[in-house]
Order: structure tokens, then C-alpha cells, then sequence
């Protein structure tokens, strides 16, 4: 014998146990898989916009509880007048948070953000300058609770009128521009690049993942979809649930030419920018009007290094020879390409032309350098994704009611584990 149950039971139950949307609103949020001990964790970026929209680069230690152990430092844009508000969060969730708005606005142009723990201070820096710093029981109490080390999160979610705003989804969408991420380690007083992730590709880099679950007060979920890169830049859409993702250009990060590489001991990214995607060494010319013959070129247009990666030094060119004895120099290469790594050299040492007599005699050029230098991008560690596990309710029914215990099932199986700060989160909103 069955027992039937109406199927408007079964719909009316499935309504109660699965879980709501958390809005309208999809966010996103990327995040690296592997943690770090102390060092500096920098990146250039650009804040999303807009009243209730939350923005932030942070570092945060997995499994944080506001019960047990919450480590965090954060970078949050908050309102529509994009104020700046950094924390430090340790122990059992006890916040110190201060309001530090730059004088410029952090939502319209890219800039550089750096947190440097050491075991004597943590510090928040801006383009190389620092804006907070606390030293003492604060950072000893800090680094008990973070002996696992923290990872590099990105995000943004939907606030509320205690914190960030209230959001007017018409703003929608609006988006957090990422150029480029670095990690630096600290070793006996000297901070020294590991690596430096540029975004260069259309898919997920490895060692970085995307964000599926409820943001801190419910009003948005993050979205993967959300999380996407163009132009060789990450971008963190906030967005209406039926409009995901992101269309368009990115906007170009200005100090992305290549100039000076960060890393060693005191270097900031501050005045770097993106170092690689195949940048040119100049063109030198490195032979002068050979005489006896025609005059040579030592090397045009000389690549110093294309799309290079981040690490040890490297030459940016190999050494060439401007041209054949007794040619004079015609049309000779500076030098070869070369990979564009940390304070490399764009083109070493070419000859315009090597001792070659045109006519009577003639020199075939003096050397000439084949460029400037640019940084290359590095990649982080190969990461992994995060789970969900329900417990299934009740015991195993015949007839219709196997069919509600199914759809019990299915609901558990759809329920989110947030993984970032969650509803027990009290921000400070001044």
C-alpha cells in the first residue's frame, strides 16, 4: 500500500527548504589557491563605482570563524564617493578599521595597493607610500592566528546602509579592473619577488579561482561568470542575474609600458606598471656610415623582450654581429629576442658590423644597445576549487512521497558553504 502525497505539498515544500536567491544581483569574486607567510601581496587596480557597491582586495585565511580564528587585512571602496576603508581583522573577528580616502579617486584611475607583514609591522601602502601601519601585540597577536599563512581575494558584493550603501540596481553593472598581481617574500629584512600574474590570457590563470557563494550580508551571490579577462585584465562585474559577465574594452592601465620592474628590498609597484606583453627594445642604430662601402645599420628595431615572464634576470637579445666581413654593416640585427624577465636588458651588446672592410679599410659601425627594459608576468600555484556536503533528511518513502524525498535531496545539493566573510561580519560603516 502507497500513500500519495498532492503535488502541491511537494511544491509548497521544495519553495520552504530551497534556498532563496540571495537577490537579483550576481558579484564575483577571484581568488588565489595558494596562502603565503609573511611578504608583500600588491596589485594595480581599479574599484568598481557606485552607492552599495562594495570593492576590495584583501587577504584572508581560510576557514576564518568569528568563533574560532579570523585573520584578514582589507582594502574596501565603499560608497558612491568611493571612500577607501582598510582593516585588520584577528583572533575572534576583532575589527580595527580606519577611513584612509587618497586624494585622488580610486574608482577611475588604476593605482597600486600593497599590504607588507613582517614580524614587526603590517603596513598598507598606495602607489609606494604608506597610509596605515601597526606594529607591536597587534601584529605578534596577527601572526599566532595566521601561522597557515593568507591568500589574495578580489571582490565585489552588494552592500547595505550600514556598510558601503544602499545599492540602486539601475547603477548596474559596474565592475573592479585588475592589471597585475605580485607576491613578494621576506627573508632576514629584504622583500624578494616570487612571482607576478599579468592576466595575459582570455581563461582562468592556474592557481586562481572564482567565487560561488553568498556575499557577506546576503544581498548579492558571486557569480563565476562574473569573473572574466580581457586586454590582459581581470574583471570583477557586479551584475543583474540576467546580464552577467563583462562586454567591451577594459580600460588600459596608462603605467603599462614596461618601465622599471618591482622586487629586492625596497622596490614598490608604485611607479611600475605592466612590464610584458611584447614590449620593444628601441631602435638603436648601431653602425656609422661605414666608409668603403654602403653605411650599415647595426639594428633596427630590436625587440627587448616578448611576453616574458617574471623571475630571475635575463638578457632581453642575443649578442649578434651587425654584419659579415667586408660588407660593411647592411641592414644588420642589433640582436635577437630575447624573455623579458625582471630588470632585464632589452638587447645586449650588438655589433653594427664586426671589423668588416667595404672598400679600403672600412669599419663596419660601433656597438649599439638593442633596448630598454620590461618586466615579465609570472604565475601563481596551481589551485583548487571549493565544495559543498548536505546531510539528507528522512528515511526512504514509497510512491510520491520517494518523489518529495528527491526533491529534498536536491534542494540540500544546491545549498552553498560561503567560504568568504560571512553574515557574522560587522563592518564599520563611519
Amino acid at each position: 500500500m502507497s500513500y500519495r502525497v498532492p503535488l502541491t505539498l511537494a511544491a509548497l515544500l521544495l519553495g520552504v527548504l530551497a534556498p532563496r536567491a540571495a537577490s537579483a544581483v550576481q558579484s564575483a569574486e577571484l581568488y588565489g589557491s595558494q596562502a603565503y607567510f609573511y611578504g608583500r601581496f600588491e596589485a594595480r587596480i581599479r574599484f568598481a563605482p557606485g552607492e552599495g557597491v562594495v570593492s576590495s582586495f584583501f587577504l584572508w585565511k581560510d576557514g576564518s570563524s568569528s568563533t574560532t580564528s579570523w585573520n584578514e587585512l582589507d582594502f574596501e571602496k565603499i560608497n558612491s564617493a568611493c571612500r577607501l576603508q582598510t582593516n585588520i581583522w584577528s583572533g575572534t573577528g576583532t575589527q580595527s578599521a580606519e577611513i584612509d580616502t587618497p586624494s585622488f579617486n580610486i574608482c577611475a584611475d588604476y593605482h597600486t595597493y600593497a599590504f607588507e607583514w613582517t614580524p614587526d609591522y603590517i603596513a598598507w601602502l598606495i602607489d609606494g607610500k604608506q597610509i596605515r601601519k601597526v606594529t607591536g601585540s597587534s601584529v605578534t597577536f596577527y601572526t599566532q592566528n595566521a601561522s597557515q599563512g593568507m591568500a589574495m581575494h578580489f571582490n565585489t558584493w552588494e552592500g547595505n546602509s550600514t556598510f558601503g550603501g544602499t545599492l540602486d540596481p539601475s547603477i548596474l553593472p559596474v565592475h573592479e579592473y585588475i592589471s597585475w598581481v605580485q607576491y613578494s617574500s621576506y627573508t632576514n629584512g629584504a622583500f624578494q619577488m616570487q612571482w607576478r600574474e599579468e592576466f595575459a590570457g582570455s581563461t582562468m590563470p592556474s592557481g586562481w579561482a572564482a567565487g560561488n557563494w553568498s556575499s557577506p550580508f546576503n544581498l548579492s551571490t558571486h557569480n563565476p561568470a562574473d569573473v572574466t579577462f580581457a586586454g590582459g585584465i581581470a574583471v570583477l562585474s557586479m551584475t543583474a542575474d540576467n546580464a552577467t559577465g563583462f562586454s567591451g574594452t577594459a580600460p588600459a592601465d596608462p603605467a603599462s609600458g614596461g618601465t622599471s620592474g618591482t622586487g629586492g628590498a625596497s622596490a614598490t609597484g608604485g611607479a611600475s606598471g605592466k612590464g610584458g606583453a611584447t614590449g620593444t627594445g628601441g631602435s638603436g642604430t648601431g653602425g656609422v656610415a661605414a666608409t668603403g662601402g654602403t653605411p650599415g645599420t647595426g639594428g633596427a628595431s630590436a625587440t627587448g623582450g616578448a611576453s616574458g615572464r617574471a623571475g630571475a634576470t635575463g638578457t632581453g637579445g642575443i649578442i649578434g654581429t651587425g654584419g659579415t666581413p667586408g660588407t660593411g654593416g647592411v641592414s644588420a640585427t642589433g640582436g635577437g629576442t630575447g624573455s623579458g624577465g625582471v630588470s632585464d636588458t632589452g638587447g645586449a651588446s650588438g655589433t653594427g658590423g664586426s671589423s668588416g672592410t667595404g672598400g679600403s679599410s672600412a669599419t663596419g659601425g660601433s656597438g649599439a644597445s638593442g633596448g630598454t627594459s620590461g618586466a615579465g608576468g609570472g604565475v601563481g600555484a596551481t589551485g583548487s576549487g571549493s565544495g559543498c556536503s548536505c546531510q539528507t533528511l528522512g528515511h526512504g518513502p514509497s510512491g510520491d512521497a520517494a518523489f518529495v524525498a528527491v526533491l529534498l535531496i536536491a534542494t540540500c545539493a544546491f545549498r552553498r558553504r560561503p567560504r568568504s566573510r560571512t553574515f557574522a561580519r560587522n563592518e564599520v560603516f563611519p
